[in-house]
């Protein structure tokens, strides 16, 4: 079955950096986009980065020259480099990618990393 299993995250003081990742199984990663979500508390989930089959990536606008995602198909594995964090950069940090299955595209998420950016 598919698994994304989230790691990385903690405790960052503002303008420090970190570096998530998430370990994917059960479905050919190479061929699917990933992505990584976000939501801070009393908040939407929203859209980091995304990274597609032939790593194009795209970033939520506040995270642009801040954030980079990678993939490493090898490992299985996609990555979220945080520079520059900032305290309103604190939220739960979740994988996620769609898989088809029967014939239909089945989204999955991790069980999220919380990273909380305070002095």
């Amino acid at each position: 079955q598919v698994q994304l299993v989230e790691s990385g995250g903690g405790l960052v003081q503002p303008g420090g950096s970190l570096r998530l990742s998430c370990a994917a199984s059960g479905f050919r990663f190479s061929t699917y986009a990933m992505r990584w979500y976000r939501q801070a508390p009393g908040k939407e989930r929203e859209l980091v980065a995304s990274i597609s089959v032939a790593s194009v990536t795209n970033y939520g606008d506040t995270m642009k020259g801040r954030f980079i995602i990678s993939r490493d198909n090898a490992e299985n594995t996609v990555y979220l480099q945080m520079n520059s964090l900032e305290p309103e950069d604190t939220a739960v940090y979740y994988c996620n990618t769609e898989v088809w299955q029967s014939g239909t595209l089945t989204p999955y998420w991790g069980q999220g990393t919380q990273v909380t950016v305070s002095s």
